[in-house]
């Protein structure tokens, strides 16, 4: 349905204008008729003047001659006054009709020009409507070229969303497949070593009972030396008491000083013997060190007391040393000694190395 259009303002005044003219041109025509109607005035009579002079003694005649005089110059003047008035009239109503015929000419001039105006206005719009169209048109047809590519880009990205879930998909199994595969050769490798390590388990263990035995066999043999020795140095003390119990006193005193030197040095070799037995090698533990240990000991053989005289230069190995000292805890083999026998043990010191404890 088309748009009813809202009246414009020159339309709007348009008709009110045109009555407004009309009621003009009535009034006029009313006032020319009536000027038409109107009876013509006698000629005007010129106007008498007459000067009066008043007589000492006027008759009654004369008196009413002057009255007389006086009214027709009144009623010539009146009339006069009239036709000055109705003339005055004419030239107003004259005036005022060309007032009127110009304000008329005016109103249908700015009519006319308002009519240009509005034509003016009309052909203007019309062709704003018409350029309104025409860039709605182009609005139109942009905006459905816009839609078009829009839609065409829309189906360019799912197109290529889609071969990139395909590719992703492709790349996925890809990726499964070869995880499939890295797994299971995992699994493989992995059995392989765990058999591996398995193996160097059992012959690690293997290894150790052998070392076990191997050192179990050292200990022992170890111990049976030791123990040889001990014999062999209690054997030695006993005939060395023996000797010097059976002979004189000169070759008893010369047995004595002998046989104390060898007891000394077996008693040496015992306290190291025994050392050795408790002793823990620690990793510093090299060739070639020696800490010389100050030892403190009871008539009956009991260790008091261990320190170090002289160090080796590392500690590991000197509190080593220290440890297996008093671990030794007492020697009975000292017990029955002369005083003089044991004095030397009282307090003295020895030196370690180790291949003294290694023994």
């Amino acid at each position: 349905m088309q748009q009813m259009r809202e009246p414009s303002a020159s339309e709007s005044y348009f008709w009110p204008s045109v009555w407004a003219l009309v009621l003009h041109v009535l009034v006029f025509g009313m006032l020319f008729v009536s000027f038409a109607f109107t009876p013509e005035l006698p000629p005007a009579k010129p106007i008498v003047q007459a000067t009066l002079y008043q007589l000492k003694s006027k008759s009654q005649a004369t008196t009413q001659t002057n009255q007389k005089i006086a009214g027709e110059a009144k009623k010539s003047a009146a009339r006069q006054t009239e036709v000055e008035q109705m003339e005055q009239k004419k030239i107003e109503q004259e005036a005022i009709k060309a007032a009127e015929q110009k304000k008329e000419d005016s109103a249908q001039k700015a009519e006319e020009s308002k009519k240009a105006d509005e034509t003016k206005k009309a052909e203007e719009a019309k062709k704003a409507d018409e350029a309104k169209k025409a860039d709605e048109a182009k609005k139109t047809a942009e905006a459905k070229k816009a839609e078009e590519k829009q839609l065409a880009d829309i189906a360019k990205k799912k197109s290529e969303e889609e071969a990139k879930k395909a590719a992703e998909e492709e790349a996925k199994k890809a990726a499964a497949e070869e995880a499939k595969k890295k797994i299971v050769e995992d699994a493989k490798k992995k059995a392989a070593e765990d058999a591996k390590k398995k193996s160097e388990a059992e012959e690690a263990k293997k290894k150790v009972a052998e070392d076990a035995k191997k050192k179990a066999a050292a200990d022992a043999a170890k111990k049976k030396s030791q123990e040889a020795a001990r014999k062999s140095a209690e054997d030695k003390k006993a005939q060395a008491l023996a000797d010097l119990l059976s002979d004189t006193p000169q070759r008893q005193q010369a047995l004595a000083d002998e046989q104390g030197d060898e007891v000394a040095g077996s008693f040496d070799d015992l306290i190291r013997a025994r050392a050795a037995e408790g002793w823990a090698r620690p990793p510093s533990a090299r060739k070639g060190m020696t800490v010389v240990l100050q030892i403190g000991m009871l008539p009956d053989g009991t260790v008091t007391s261990v320190s170090v005289a002289k160090s080796s230069g590392d500690g590991p190995f000197d509190a080593s040393a220290v440890a297996a000292v008093k671990n030794i805890g007492r020697l009975t083999e000292m017990q029955g000694m002369k005083p003089s026998d044991f004095a030397p043990y009282r307090s003295f010191k020895m030196t370690f190395t180790p291949e003294d404890l290694a023994l």
